[in-house]
């Protein structure tokens, strides 16, 4: 299974209501399993670049799924549809080992060409 990034987008206008709570923890129990982190509310957001017009990011939740179709399934549950919000999917990929050969690499360049320089 992979995991995926859930963003919610509220409306610039949106206000939780006493149920709000009830509601996403509602929602969450039926995740199950496959809600690998429930994340974080975001309740101060900016924007850099462009960004979906009239919304604000809201929050956000990791899931996991076997496809993005089965995310997307998921994500049609979220309780801030309801409220005029967006839901946005992406499969997350772990780039780490990638990274981490990137920076060993950078490193030792940078080492040869300093020993390089002492001589």
């Amino acid at each position: 299974m992979s995991t995926y990034l859930s963003t919610f987008r509220a409306p610039a206008d949106y206000a939780p209501s006493p149920g709000t709570f009830d509601a996403w923890a509602e929602w969450q129990l039926k995740l199950g399993a496959r809600l690998k982190d429930r994340g974080n509310v975001a309740f101060a957001a900016a924007t850099v670049g462009a960004s979906a017009a009239g919304t604000t990011l809201g929050g956000y939740s990791l899931i996991r799924a076997t496809s993005l179709d089965a995310a997307v399934d998921l994500a049609h549950g979220c309780p801030i549809l309801s409220h005029g919000g967006t839901v946005e999917v992406g499969e997350l990929t772990n780039q780490d080992d990638l990274f981490d050969q990137w920076l060993a690499n950078r490193l030792s360049l940078s080492q040869h060409t300093q020993e390089k320089g002492m001589a």
